[in-house]
C-alpha cells in the first residue's frame, strides 16, 4: 500500500510531533553516516529539538575539528570576497581619477592656450564642481588645523595658569615666612631674598 503524501507544515498534535521528530532525526543521522561512509565525506550535524535538547553527529573526527575547518574555510572565502571587492573598488577609483585628470588637463589647456570653445559645457561644469569640492576640502582641513591649534593654545593657557597659581602660592608662603621671622623684618623687599636662607 502506497504511503500518503505528508503536508509540509507544523504538526499540531504534540505526541505525533515528538514521534515524527524522533523517527526523522534517526533517519537523518543514518543518512548522514551512510553519506560519510559511501563518499568519504566529513559531515557535521547539529539538531536542536523544540525543547532545546542538542543532538549532534561528527564523522571522521570530532565536532571541534569540523567547526575549526568550517571557520577556516569561511574565513578564506570572506577574505577572497573582500580582496575582490577591494580590487573592484580600486579599479573604480582609478577610473574616476583618470577622468578627473583628463578634465583637469583639458581645463589647464583651456586656461593656458586661451582656447575658447575647446572644452564642452559639461566638462567646464565638471571642472567647476571639482574645484568647489577641492576648495571645500582645503577649507575644512584648514579649519581642522586651526581648531587643533586653538585647542593646543587653550591647553597651554591652562597649564600656564596652573603654574602661575602654584608660583603665587609659593610666593605667598615665602612672604608669610619672611613677615613672621623677627630677624628678617628689616629687609625692604622680602620677595627678592635668596633661597639659600630658607633651606630646610
Amino acid at each position: 500500500m502506497a504511503r500518503g503524501k505528508v503536508q509540509m507544515r507544523r504538526i499540531e498534535n504534540p505526541v505525533h510531533r515528538q514521534v515524527t521528530f524522533c523517527k526523522r532525526r534517526s533517519g537523518l543521522l543514518k543518512k548522514a553516516k551512510e553519506l560519510s561512509v559511501l563518499c568519504d565525506a566529513e559531515i557535521g550535524l547539529f539538531i536542536f529539538s523544540a525543547h532545546g535538547k542538542l543532538y549532534e553527529l561528527a564523522t571522521n573526527g570530532n565536532m571541534q575539528g569540523l567547526l575549526e575547518k568550517y571557520m577556516k574555510s569561511t574565513r578564506c572565502h570572506v577574505e577572497e570576497q573582500a580582496d575582490e571587492k577591494q580590487v573592484q573598488d580600486s579599479k573604480m577609483e582609478v577610473n574616476m581619477l583618470k577622468n578627473e585628470i583628463d578634465v583637469l588637463q583639458k581645463g589647464l589647456r583651456y586656461m593656458f592656450e586661451g582656447g575658447a570653445g575647446k572644452m564642452s559645457l559639461d566638462e567646464l561644469r565638471i571642472l567647476e564642481n571639482n574645484l568647489e569640492v577641492w576648495m571645500y576640502h582645503i577649507r575644512s582641513a584648514k579649519m581642522d588645523i586651526m581648531s587643533q591649534e586653538i585647542q593646543l593654545l587653550k591647553n597651554k593657557e591652562g597649564i600656564l595658569k596652573a603654574a602661575n597659581k602654584c608660583l603665587q602660592e609659593q610666593m605667598e608662603m615665602q612672604y608669610d615666612v619672611v613677615n613672621t621671622d623677627p630677624i628678617m623684618t628689616n629687609i625692604p623687599y622680602p620677595l627678592t631674598v635668596q633661597n639659600e636662607i630658607y633651606q630646610y
